[in-house]
């Protein structure tokens, strides 16, 4: 039902929508290592798991008709797939998981967190009518929470004032590029993101290819030489680990809080420094397509300690001021 009121846009999108085929998953993988969760209330796994997908064709993540979602990530343990699917018996609240690779048991021990189990709803109350009416249309809406901050970071320091579309071609590029395929079923042709060494390693001149300039990658760069230290942010509260990130020259507040969102699950990481999403919560809240960031806070303050969920149902509303100038161009360094 969710996403059934309001049209696929790209701020939909944004919100975490990711459709996952109505299914209750296929038989075990050989060689997968297996976990049966049973959540406290409903888990939505496009909603859950959407914001974790960068874009249609990301090379790490994978919808299929059974009603499976996959992930190719590469954990503490080292690489390894996880597929999570709504179980095929009983009244079906269960969640079925796989997983392939060194990393098997650590992905299915944070299956839980991974599926929101951290994560309360009960305690949101809303405070706009469009609040409300996102809300109560998805009650399986939980916060992802992934404990694993570079994988989230690297593709967030790639959207830095870029389109999505941009972010996301280089994204594609680098991780088939220079990461390497994922353990267990070949056939979606996943592939795990490459180790800090490597991110360190790439040359400028497939930075450039894949249209990501000289300051994004010097900053990715940076980031991961301090992988270890950037990855102990994941048990911090929200505004220490904000201060970890932001020690990294080339990440502010934008970027911090797009990351923790998902690496952290934290219910108040409300994005700041966005070029669109002032306006966009300005204009469904109160009608103001011109808001900045100040207004937007103050129209988020009832939702205070959990602003970060406010903003993710209006986006998920997709209720957008009509456009008034063109889309931001599209470049692409790579061809100069």
């Amino acid at each position: 039902m969710a996403g059934r009121f309001e049209p696929l846009n790209r701020t939909a999108v944004r919100g975490g929508r990711t459709d996952v085929p109505p299914g209750r998953g296929g038989t075990a993988g050989a060689g997968a290592v297996q976990r049966r969760w049973t959540p406290d209330g409903p888990v939505d796994l496009g909603l859950t798991l959407g914001p974790l997908r960068r874009g249609p064709a990301d090379p790490t993540f994978r919808t299929t008709p059974d009603g499976s979602v996959w992930r190719a990530t590469r954990t503490p343990d080292g690489p390894a797939t996880l597929r999570v699917s709504r179980s095929g018996t009983g009244t079906g609240t269960e969640i079925d998981a796989e997983a392939w690779g060194a990393g098997a048991a650590w992905l299915l021990d944070h299956l839980p967190a991974l599926l929101g189990a951290g994560d309360d709803p009960a305690v949101f109350v809303p405070r706009h009518r469009l609040v409300h009416a996102s809300h109560r249309r998805r009650p399986g809406l939980r916060l992802t929470r992934t404990g694993l901050v570079l994988e989230s970071l690297i593709p967030t320091v790639l959207e830095q004032k870029v389109t999505a579309d941009e972010a996301y071609r280089a994204w594609r590029r680098l991780v088939r590029q220079y990461g390497e395929p994922a353990p267990g079923p070949h056939g979606l042709n996943l592939h795990v993101m490459p180790d800090p060494r490597t991110w360190a390693m790439i040359p400028s001149w497939d930075w450039h290819r894949a249209g990501v300039d000289a300051k994004r990658s010097d900053t990715i760069v940076r980031a991961v030489r301090v992988a270890n230290r950037l990855e102990e942010a994941a048990a911090m509260d929200l505004p220490e680990a904000a201060r970890r990130l932001e020690a990294v020259p080339g990440i502010g507040p934008w970027t911090s809080a797009e990351t923790l969102q998902r690496s952290n699950g934290h219910p108040d990481a409300v994005t700041t420094g966005d070029l669109h999403l002032p306006g966009i919560i300005g204009y469904a809240l109160a009608g103001d397509r011109d808001a900045d960031d100040a207004a937007m806070l103050e129209l988020l303050a009832p939702y205070a300690g959990q602003r970060h969920r406010a903003a993710r149902l209006v986006l998920l509303a997709g209720r957008t001021p009509p456009r008034r100038t063109p889309r931001m161009y599209r470049s692409d360094i790579g061809r100069l």
